[in-house]
């Protein structure tokens, strides 16, 4: 069983235009709208893989009964907080003339101290029931820095493996409770570290110092060019063969979730992270978020390459 957290829930709307024009009305020529949030990807990628997903996190007001009916529709299994304010939209929209998305994030509304605690005892629960947690992306206004820690070290001291996958003071306020897993960039990597990055030796170097603090496994994306992975075993390179992108939006949460489903299902650490690989690389190539076909996948398995280095 794998638990997904987000707190920072949304509606997100995927606006297909033909050609962007700004300071001028632009003509949607199709909307997408999923229940989103990095987390919410990150369950849908998993599920659709075959595996059995709890998403838990906050929602509240006409939005966040929407944003369960259309998680529903995904026949996903939801562990929801209500809030008791308005769970955020958010928009991607995307030019079909150039290929590029833009995006515009709400942000999210300011969660009470009651709202966290009836999470958190929720959330007790879900641990109870998982073999992996991940926990992705912001956090709404009014969540403490050491939220995320308390978390991660619920999960730890539970004996269950937790992903953590998120950016700036959640980061850094969570790295001493030793998450599982964490998947920083390179900025993300020279802020932890303090050491300056501009290769992929600089980026494995800074890696493993967070490894030797206690990172289980240490994983910087590459983007197009696939990912390093820091860990007990060594350290490897996975490469994704090119592809025609769609949608790059979600691609890091299903790598996220590729990661999650190689841990339940016990896969050795190269397996794994090719199936992470592919899976990222089968959600870029669908305009839905969290979303991969079956046969893109197999394919890219077939021909996504991991070296140790």
């Amino acid at each position: 069983m794998i638990t997904t957290v987000t707190l920072n829930t949304a509606i997100d709307q995927l606006y297909q235009i033909d050609s962007c024009r700004t300071g001028g009305v632009n003509r949607v020529q199709s909307c997408i709208k999923t229940a989103g949030g990095k987390g919410v990807n990150v369950a849908r990628v998993a599920s659709l893989a075959g595996e059995k997903v709890i998403a838990a996190g906050i929602v509240g007001g006409f939005h966040g009964a929407y944003f369960k009916s259309l998680l529903a529709q995904d026949k996903i299994e939801g562990c929801f907080t209500d809030s008791g304010v308005e769970t955020r939209c958010c928009i991607n929209v995307r030019d079909k003339s150039t290929g590029e998305q833009t995006e515009f994030l709400e942000p999210g509304a300011q969660l009470t101290e009651k709202a966290l605690e009836d999470f958190y005892q929720t959330y007790l629960q879900c641990v109870e029931k998982s073999d992996v947690i991940t926990i992705s992306g912001s956090v709404p206004a009014g969540t403490p820095a050491d939220y995320y820690g308390r978390l991660i070290s619920t999960a730890r001291k539970a004996g269950k493996r937790v992903i953590l996958d998120t950016s700036g003071s959640m980061l850094r306020g969570s790295i001493a409770a030793k998450p599982t897993m964490i998947k920083p960039n390179a900025d993300e990597i020279r802020q932890l570290t303090g050491i300056a990055v501009s290769s992929h030796e600089e980026l494995i170097q800074a890696a493993q110092k967070l490894h030797d603090g206690g990172i289980e496994l240490v994983v910087i994306s590459l983007g197009g060019d696939g990912a390093l992975v820091v860990s007990d075993e060594g350290v490897f390179q996975g490469v994704c063969p090119k592809i025609e992108v769609v949608n790059t939006v979600g691609c890091g949460d299903s790598m996220v979730a590729g990661f999650a489903v190689g841990m339940v299902r016990k896969y050795p650490l190269e397996a794994t992270i090719r199936f992470a690989l592919s899976v990222a690389s089968a959600n870029a190539l669908h305009e839905k978020t969290g979303f991969f076909r079956e046969d893109d996948l197999k394919r890219l398995l077939s021909s996504t390459i991991v070296n140790r280095l």
